[in-house]
């Protein structure tokens, strides 16, 4: 077995005196991880870190193998995940649900193509923030959890939306809510690509996607925690937003 792809590093964990096993996000294979010979010495380990894209070459002599990959790094992402704290939490939050969620070895293009450029954009604090809802968001639809915020789930109107059922991830208006309103969602007009994105609605908008990442995917793959990275970053956007 025998492939060649280009991906995003994701972790990797020491393997042996000198390897390494690193989790690769690839654009035709998905979430797939090797063996790297040399991995852990001092010429790659550097190029190694998460965020980094590679040209990967991956042989085994079964498909269910683990294998092996031979890397040319493309780009480093270090320096811009290390411009500051906003950037390194928001590169630890993307590689560590991507780790998370994404099933082992199944293609996820539409994300990859997602998060790459969204990767690219670290280090410009004042776009993260919304680029990295969108991308969460994305990440719910890819993994059948996307959101309806068209019409509203109980009266079918397409205006006045400004909550979210927390169990369908459907949009409800004041009148549908009813006296169900105060166990909604909030549904800042940011979750429906309107407006101007302020960082108060982009903090509400974490809310609701959070609930859906904790209580319906996290849910899905066995009750795990969702990576704490995410939270951090939250926070992270929060306390920008207390800042005078």
């Amino acid at each position: 077995m025998d492939w060649r792809d280009t991906g995003i590093l994701l972790n990797t964990r020491r393997h042996g005196e000198s390897a390494a096993i690193i989790d690769v996000f690839t654009q035709s294979h998905g979430r797939h991880a090797g063996v790297v010979h040399g991995g852990a010495g001092r010429r790659l380990a550097p190029l190694l870190q998460p965020g980094a894209q590679l040209d990967v070459n991956w042989r085994a002599r079964l498909e269910d193998h683990i294998g092996t990959y031979t890397v040319e790094p493309q780009r480093s992402r270090a320096a811009a995940a290390l411009s500051g704290r906003m950037a390194l939490a928001g590169l630890n939050a993307v590689t560590g649900l991507l780790a998370f969620c994404l099933p082992d070895r199944e293609a996820h293009p539409e994300l990859y193509a997602r998060t790459e450029p969204l990767l690219d954009l670290l280090g410009n604090d004042d776009l993260w923030p919304l680029a990295y809802l969108r991308w969460e968001l994305a990440l719910l639809e890819e993994l059948g959890f996307g959101l309806n915020l068209a019409a509203c789930a109980v009266t079918g109107v397409t205006d006045g939306l400004i909550y979210v059922s927390p169990r369908t991830g459907r949009a409800v208006s004041a009148k549908g809510a009813g006296e169900w309103a105060d166990r909604m969602l909030p549904l800042p007009p940011i979750l429906r690509g309107e407006g101007e994105a302020p960082d108060e609605e982009i903090v509400l908008a974490f809310r609701t996607t959070g609930h859906f990442l904790e209580e319906h995917l996290a849910p899905s793959l066995g009750n795990k925690p969702l990576p704490e990275a995410r939270a951090r970053f939250v926070d992270l956007v929060s306390r920008r937003l207390a800042r005078p």
